[in-house]
């Protein structure tokens, strides 16, 4: 790999990212300053670790000075920055694991201080176990739940202001790292049936006796935005379905893909090249699919989205009769335009969940 094409991935992660990254809680500041520093690709996780280790330093002199709350905080967002330091660094596989560590490392050291607090939890799966992060609503008995799905370079350490959403709404979540995300990603290859890991998901579900398993809703972004719908057309005991920025056939757009989304699809995908990253594709599709969904489904997409084209969200909801917000500025995730969906996504699942302070969509 030559400097230049570095520098080219460099700027590609910059130019289809920022947004995503100042929504999901890294400082505007510390972005400029991290993304300005890096030259070459290679140096990208080292940069993210070095800003993050400051914040992990932060909060755990807070949390040895008592101050609780202000440690849960940094941690976590100390686990945003080292999850964006190895989120598509798949060229270098071991320098991503490690990064990743350091993400999993703050975010579980966390959960007790969050507010509400979480619970790292396992979920039984092709034999290993798929990692999720439990939180639940305060003074809620057995409230309703939003399975929440993570793309093809996220994971659960990246979802904390958007669970926030749902769990001031009376809804508890569940992030999940499913089969080619996260911690689940070293043993579980991407796959295109989600509604086999939904069946999983759900069945560790109805064993709790503190969540209501007959109100259970499923958000997904990006890749997530396909694995839900795909989720709910076989999965049926899920109630509701949010689908943001998903694809509707990933074969079909592979050719306009950037190269760092190709490179990071084929290596979660446990391939060899980008031409068996192609074929499996395939795989991933709601062709054939969208006439099992029963449950109600909201479809949020960006006009602009440079990563996926919108013609699959109007045919998703063309063929299932779900309700379409198309942004008309909105970029890929709609991260740009975040206060033009994010709540009114929170207050339908609220209402569709039926939470207990479900505000009118």
């Amino acid at each position: 790999m030559s400097d230049l094409e570095q520098d080219q991935l460099v700027k590609e992660a910059i130019a289809h990212w920022a947004p995503r990254f100042t929504t999901n809680g890294v400082s505007v500041a510390d972005f400029q300053s991290v993304t300005s520093s890096v030259i070459a690709w290679e140096d990208w996780a080292d940069a993210w670790v070095s800003a993050g280790s400051v914040l992990e330093g932060l909060g755990r002199d807070a949390i040895a000075d008592g101050r609780t709350i202000s440690g849960g905080q940094h941690l976590w967002t100390a686990a945003v920055y080292y999850h964006f330091g190895k989120f598509v660094f798949v060229d270098y596989p071991e320098k991503m694991k490690s990064t990743h560590e350091l993400a999993v490392r703050c975010l579980t050291d966390a959960l007790p201080y969050l507010s509400p607090k979480g619970e790292r939890v396992g979920i039984p799966y092709k034999g290993c176990e798929m990692v999720a992060v439990l939180r639940k609503p305060r003074e809620v008995k057995n409230p309703p739940v939003v399975i929440m799905v993570s793309g093809l370079d996220s994971a659960k350490e990246e979802l904390r202001s958007t669970e926030q959403l749902f769990l001031d709404r009376g809804m508890a979540t569940l992030a999940v790292d499913g089969p080619g995300q996260g911690e689940s990603e070293y043993d579980l290859p991407i796959q295109g049936n989600w509604e086999e890991v939904g069946t999983a998901i759900v069945d560790w579900l109805e064993a709790r006796d503190d969540l209501d398993a007959d109100r259970i809703g499923v958000w997904g972004v990006s890749l997530g935005g396909y694995y839900a719908p795909r989720m709910v057309s076989g999965e049926h005991r899920i109630k509701a379905c949010a689908a943001l920025a998903g694809p509707y056939d990933w074969q079909s757009i592979w050719d306009q893909l950037p190269e760092l989304t190709r490179r990071t699809f084929t290596f979660r995908s446990h391939l060899s090249d980008q031409s068996e990253g192609r074929e499996h594709a395939g795989n991933l599709s709601l062709v054939g699919r969208t006439s099992d969904i029963v449950c109600p489904l909201m479809i949020i997409f960006g006009a602009r989205d440079r990563l996926i084209p919108p013609d699959g969200a109007r045919r998703l909801a063309e063929e299932t009769g779900g309700s379409l917000l198309m942004l008309a500025d909105g970029n890929h995730g709609c991260m740009n335009v975040a206060a033009k969906h994010r709540y009114k996504t929170a207050d339908w699942l609220a209402t569709q969940l039926r939470a207990s302070i479900a505000k009118d969509a």
